[in-house]
């Protein structure tokens, strides 16, 4: 279940409702959305107003009693609402269009009067979720819009209504920093997730792997792709908002969003990380499966074996010689212990060759500790190979000595 009570109905990985040919700039929202609910902050150094509005008429009347103003809309599925809220604020209506179409990868895109970023929340239940939110920034004004109830916001909110940091004495660019990074540090929990789910899909796959832990390995590594997808265009997104300048972003709100980059940096990096592990398991899966087929094939081998003599020495004893005929036709058939002999030979070639394959490690525990220490031996001459090619360039001068 997610942290809001609910969990999020599916989407799917590509939905535009906007038909071939029509007219830029259309409302069409999701019929699936729920319906808007608006909530509005507006603050200052000395002053919170906060409130839950449900027409348009109510922000307007809000807007410009303190002087930074945040409208967050949670629920896409009513277009005349969104359609008030951008002409109350004059947002263009292209800007629009591409919070109702969901589908859209992180941005930050200047408009007249006012600047559009749109960011990814990650949200992690039994898969991957992620949710897009479109945010506009105003001279004195922050407008947010959700698709579902519940977003990553909560403690903008507390240090808003307590008063704590420096939000409240700050301009709206700020505010749009501190939701920003407020969305980028909800990645942290989810990636950290992952990083215990891969824990347990390498226990499982050294110890019992099946075909339900490879399968779980590629639900992780598809939603690892997914994570990515939303995180690298962030990342540029909010490099282009620290670096370039805006009116509405000043150069101390630049250097918070510095901060707010290096977290999306560290983020893909753990993503990446996570993605080259998961293909390790997927390919240590494959060695097991086909460790345990040699070992399979290894048993059969040694016992097919062990019966070849003893078939030899059975197929000899079935021909059929008349031992009356000569004194060298068989003789033992006629021996008063010949069959008690024949099932003794073969049980003493059985057990000799036993014996001689443990001789040898090919069966028994001390054979995988000889493939074990033939796998360390192994590697021990790869890095002294390694070691002495590296010495070599030093040597040479192609590559500079390691300092003491």
């Amino acid at each position: 279940m997610s942290k809001h009570g609910h969990r999020r109905r599916r989407k799917p990985r590509f939905s535009r409702r906007s038909k071939p040919g029509d007219l830029p700039g259309l409302l069409q929202p999701d019929p699936e959305s729920p319906p808007p609910v608006v909530h509005v902050i507006a603050y200052g150094p000395d002053q919170l107003l906060e409130k839950r509005v449900t027409d348009c008429q109510q922000v307007r009347d809000l807007v410009g009693k303190a002087p930074v103003t945040w409208i967050n809309v949670e629920g896409l599925g009513d277009a005349n609402t969104i359609r008030s809220i951008g002409e109350l604020f004059h947002l263009h209506p292209l800007a629009l269009e591409d919070v109702v179409n969901t589908h859209q990868r992180p941005k930050a895109e200047p408009y007249q009067g006012s600047l559009f970023i749109v960011a990814r929340m990650a949200e992690l239940n039994d898969r991957l979720e992620t949710e897009q939110i479109s945010l506009f920034l105003g001279q004195n004004f922050v407008v947010t819009f959700l698709e579902d109830p519940g977003d990553a916001f909560d403690t903008v909110r507390q240090h808003l209504r307590h008063s704590q940091g420096r939000i409240r004495s700050s301009n709206a660019g700020y505010l749009a920093y501190a939701l920003l990074d407020a969305v980028v540090d909800g990645y942290f929990p989810v990636v950290e997730e992952y990083g215990e789910r891969l824990d347990e899909i390498e226990d499982e796959v050294v110890s019992r792997p099946s075909r339900a832990t490879i399968a779980w390995a590629h639900q992780v590594k598809r939603d690892l792709r997914g994570l990515r997808r939303a995180v690298w265009p962030l990342r540029e997104a909010i490099n282009a908002l620290s670096r370039d300048q805006s009116e509405f972003i000043d150069a101390e709100t630049r250097v918070y969003l510095r901060d707010c980059y290096d977290h999306t940096v560290q983020i893909i990096d753990i993503v990446e990380t996570y993605r080259e592990l998961d293909a390790d398991l997927t390919d240590l899966y494959l060695s097991s499966l086909s460790n345990r087929l040699n070992e399979v094939m290894k048993v059969l081998t040694i016992i097919a074996t062990i019966f070849m003599p003893l078939s030899f020495i059975a197929s000899i004893y079935g021909m059929n010689f008349n031992p009356q005929a000569s004194p060298y036709n068989m003789p033992e058939l006629n021996w008063r212990y010949g069959y008690p002999f024949a099932l003794g030979l073969m049980l003493v070639t059985a057990v000799g060759m036993y014996w001689f394959f443990r001789y040898k490690r090919w069966v028994g525990p001390d054979s995988l500790e000889r493939q074990e220490r033939e796998a360390r031996r192994g590697l021990r001459a790869d890095a002294e190979d390694q070691d002495k090619t590296t010495a070599a360039a030093q040597h040479n001068g192609s590559v500079p000595a390691k300092p003491n």
